[in-house]
């Protein structure tokens, strides 16, 4: 096979997950997982192909190998990553932890293989000038198998503590410093001078070899403080990195003295090691800042650290470095003849300065703390800035079959060297216009959230805010479910922050709660979403009135999130305005903006109750085919062990008839989420062993009552993407409550976060028939939106129901025959009230409440019970026996609450 067609076989590879990933950024709201998705198509697809593809290349080149030597083998490695790295996405996708291991083995193998390999060759060539950078690949080699199995180590989900965090940093590190850092500074020794078309820089060769172990050893020791659970270490190994990048790089910059980059693969190249030495840097403060705050959430601050300069190592780095080489190599490869090879090149350089400023002007404004229209818009560009490689990649191939099938022709050689002489900043000027008017755009979308509409009382009125000129900075943080300011003021109605009307404000926010908070101000400023740890600066705008904010998050303004703004001194127009208005009526120019929560539709405060059905209708009959939630309960199994997974998602379920709500629930082992979650079942002295993973968009908990602990870290709030371990020993009998408690906690547990698991008491005699029962309160917002926290605070649900859904044992009743004993597990989940358990037509001769029997066959008294009451989060049982046959409905004998749904049969048969 004629190296052309073998590299334009194996070229198509890398096209092929380009595609993909141009598809997946298009669609990405529409595809699950697509972030990760982004990520990997780009890393462990296109990126890992290529390297496998062009440093084989590279080290024939460089030992002076036989072209056609291991081509066999080396074409077995490409087929064995391919399927491994699909693996790993199907896997992914499925939530399917053994095919996503089976594949991350197979790309661990794979990338060792090629490792060894490239040692193996080094070992056994002829001295070669650039032999030792083929060191570069061999030991890049060794950091994707280790980065390959941490990354399946994350996706197993039951990593306890913080230890995903931990690995997900070291994950980062091997795959992206190690596996692409390596190979790409390894390259550049030889192909920086060569796309610029100049000799090779004095210095260059001396300062890659040095840097090599410095490099290597700088890795371990970031990783190992991953690992290891040391901050200050792993900080320390990024900073070293950085600095030997720096060694290694610098001696190439005489290259780009000698001969300026003007074509696409040196510029596209160049862009990408800025991105990459600007990224290290920000890692590393970040990384330091994590290490020094120190405390519980060191890790999960280390982690915000990370996300936040992927990014720009992904698209800024990787995407550019990788598409600067393949312009230049393409082509060489692609000619068949030089003529062929000078029209390749010729089409891949298309508009290079336009598309290289373009997209790095996008990038810039896409990963700053710009307006998130602006940002949105910004990532379009970029998208569509680099998706543009793929086509021009077809139409070099098309110009090079072309130019090599006709007479051989000479190449041009009166061709011009810079075909763009004299016009490359007007091209620089159209790229950099591009970039700017999308963000114009993306502010003129949504001018609150770039701060236009500061001072929106004055303008309200028609006046538009008068600026003294002067900036107040108030620096606030967060004291549990409070903003407090510097000076220890807890913020709200009463005690404002105090401003010189006229004044630009500027909040600098810390968040130092247990969880993720924002600050929202009525006048469309806002902060990000922050972690634990994280800081925002908010630009406020000049304050002509006043102007109240909150933490947009659910439930956390009802919780008392909130503060307000005065402006003080000048004539007071404006003090009553507007501004204040808006955040109530939601009418404001705020109310376009935080109208809803980011990712989960619309928040409980602002949900309202007008698309809410009236009680018929929430009551009405579901429809043939319905099927209740299966009350049956299995029996303990002889487990003394039990280990499970349970996630949190955020899903779309129908709590009544054709109406939906957006939901936070548990599911277990990649099942989907139901509310109420999993019923666990043991029997005193079993140890459960709970990894809970939170795929869903906002920090949550678990809260086990069966298990006895200090509850600091198993219950901590985790962020979106985290895991813990929860590990109890069930030392008391009883059916106890599991929920959320992450605050607010009311609105946590009304949206779905509760369940029970059930120990049984010793010796606990067998029945006929065992059902379970869970009793909670719907506390509607609008369809689709989540719970409404007004009227959880104002005890006022719209709901009661048995196990998540009104009367559905009334349409699907539970069944049992005359004589059978039938025990039924009652737990009150509340969030707010209690239950008085009631069989209609039946009496219990048995009532257990609390962990101990009130009522049991054969007492004395020969009495009975008529009713288990229960208050919220106590639980217990009943046994009865049914005399005859017939329909016997079971309620609440609270009977406001059997009328809102918690009601439901038992069909006796003979």
């Amino acid at each position: 096979m004629k190296l052309s067609t073998w590299h334009l076989r194996t070229g198509s590879v890398v096209a092929a997950w380009l595609v993909a990933l141009v598809v997946v950024a298009a669609a990405h709201e529409q595809i699950p997982q697509s972030p990760w998705l982004l990520v990997h198509l780009l890393g462990l697809g296109a990126a890992t192909n290529a390297i496998l593809i062009w440093s084989w290349y590279f080290t024939e080149a460089m030992l002076k190998l036989g072209r056609d030597q291991g081509r066999r083998t080396q074409t077995a490695r490409l087929v064995g990553l391919n399927a491994g790295a699909v693996t790993v996405v199907a896997g992914v996708l499925t939530d399917a932890w053994p095919i996503t291991a089976a594949g991350a083995t197979v790309v661990g193998v794979v990338a060792l293989w090629h490792g060894v390999a490239m040692a193996h060759r080094l070992r056994h060539a002829l001295p070669s000038r650039f032999g030792p950078m083929v060191r570069f690949y061999a030991a890049a080699g060794l950091m994707l198998p280790v980065g390959a199995g941490l990354g399946a180590a994350m996706a197993w989900g039951r990593l306890p503590g913080d230890w995903y965090s931990r690995f997900i940093v070291a994950h980062a590190m091997l795959n992206v410093l190690g596996w692409i850092g390596l190979t790409v500074l390894g390259t550049l020794v030889t192909l920086w001078a060569t796309i610029l078309r100049t000799r090779i820089g004095s210095g260059v060769e001396d300062a890659a070899k040095r840097g090599l172990p410095a490099l290597v050893a700088a890795l371990a020791v970031a990783v190992g403080g991953a690992l290891g659970g040391l901050a200050w270490l792993a900080a320390a190994g990024v900073a070293a990195y950085t600095a030997a990048v720096g060694y290694v790089l610098w001696p190439h910059v005489d290259e780009a003295r000698r001969k300026k980059p003007i074509h696409f693969p040196p510029l596209s190249v160049l862009s990408g090691a800025a991105w990459l030495a600007g990224s290290l840097v920000a890692l590393t403060v970040g990384l330091a800042v994590a290490a020094a705050r120190g405390g519980p959430a060191v890790w999960s601050s280390a982690e915000d650290a990370l996300r936040g300069v992927v990014p720009a190592l992904v698209a800024g780095f990787l995407a550019q470095v990788l598409l600067g080489a393949l312009s230049y190599l393409m082509p060489v490869v692609l000619g068949s003849r030089p003529s062929a090879t000078q029209q390749a090149t010729k089409a891949l350089d298309t508009l290079a300065v336009a598309r290289v400023t373009m997209v790095n002007a996008a990038l810039l404004l896409a990963v700053l703390p710009t307006p998130t229209r602006v940002q949105q818009f910004s990532w379009i560009v970029v998208v569509a800035g680099l998706a543009v490689f793929v086509l021009l990649l077809v139409r070099a191939w098309v110009v090079a079959r072309r130019a090599g099938s006709g007479p051989m022709t000479p190449p041009d050689r009166g061709a011009r060297v810079d075909p763009y002489q004299g016009r490359r900043l007007g091209h620089a000027l159209a790229g950099l216009g591009v970039a700017v008017l999308v963000a114009a755009a993306g502010v003129a979308v949504d001018p609150a959230a770039a701060g236009l509409d500061s001072g929106a009382s004055a303008q309200a009125a028609g006046t538009p805010a008068v600026s003294t000129g002067e900036t107040t900075t108030v620096s606030l943080h967060v004291q549990g479910m409070r903003f407090v300011d510097a000076d220890g003021r807890t913020l709200g109605a009463g005690t404002p922050i105090e401003v010189p009307r006229g004044d630009n404000l500027v909040i600098e926010l810390t968040n130092t709660g247990d969880q993720r908070h924002d600050l929202v101000l009525a006048n469309g400023a806002r902060s990000p979403r922050l972690a634990v740890g994280q800081s925002a600066r908010i630009e406020a705008g000049v304050i002509d009135g006043d102007v109240d904010g909150w933490c947009d998050i659910a439930g956390h303004r009802q919780m008392g999130m909130v503060l307000r703004i005065d402006a003080v001194g000048g004539d007071g127009a404006g003090e009553d305005g507007a501004a204040g208005d808006a955040a109530e009526s939601g009418t404001g120019p705020g109310g376009m903006v935080h109208g809803g929560m980011q990712g989960h539709g619309q928040s409980g405060e602002e949900s309202g109750t007008a698309a809410v059905p009236s009680l018929p209708d929430l009551l009405a009959d579901p429809g043939p085919g319905f099927r209740a939630r299966d009350a049956a309960l299995a029996p303990a199994s002889d487990e003394t062990v039990h280990r499970l997974t349970l996630n949190v998602t955020d899903e779309k379920i129908e709590v009544a008839p054709g109406f939906t709500q957006t939901l936070w629930p548990y599911g277990i082992d990649g099942q989907a989420g139901t509310v109420p979650g999993p019923v666990l079942r043991g029997k005193v002295g079993d140890t459960f062993e709970i990894t809970l993973h939170n795929s869903a968009t906002m920090d949550h908990s678990i809260d086990f009552h069966a298990g006895t602990l200090a509850p600091d870290r198993p219950m901590r709030s985790i962020a979106p993407g985290e895991s813990l371990t929860y590990t109890f020993t069930a030392t008391k009998s009883g059916i106890w409550l599991y929920h959320c408690s992450t605050m607010p906690m009311s609105l946590h547990i009304a949206n779905g976060m509760f369940g029970a698991v059930i120990i049984d008491p010793p010796d606990l005699p067998p029945v006929d028939r065992e059902y379970v029962l869970v009793q909670s309160e719907e506390y509607l917002g609008a369809d689709g939106s989540i719970a409404d926290q007004a009227k959880i605070n104002a005890e006022n649900p719209d709901l009661v129901v048995f196990n998540g859904y009104p009367n559905q044992y009334d349409h699907d009743p539970l069944t049992a025959k005359v004589g059978e004993r039938v025990r039924i597990w009652v737990l009150a989940a509340g969030p707010n009230d209690g239950t008085t358990f009631h069989v209609i037509g039946g009496q219990f001769d048995t009532v257990w409440k609390e962990g101990a029997y009130l009522l049991r066959p054969g007492n004395s008294s020969q009495g009975g019970s008529q009713a288990l009451d229960l208050g919220p989060a106590q639980g217990g049982f009943v046994e009865l026996v049914f005399p005859e046959a017939g329909h016997y409905p079971f309620v609440d004998h609270a009977m406001v609450d059997a009328e809102r749904g918690a009601h439901g049969i038992v069909r006796v048969t003979d």
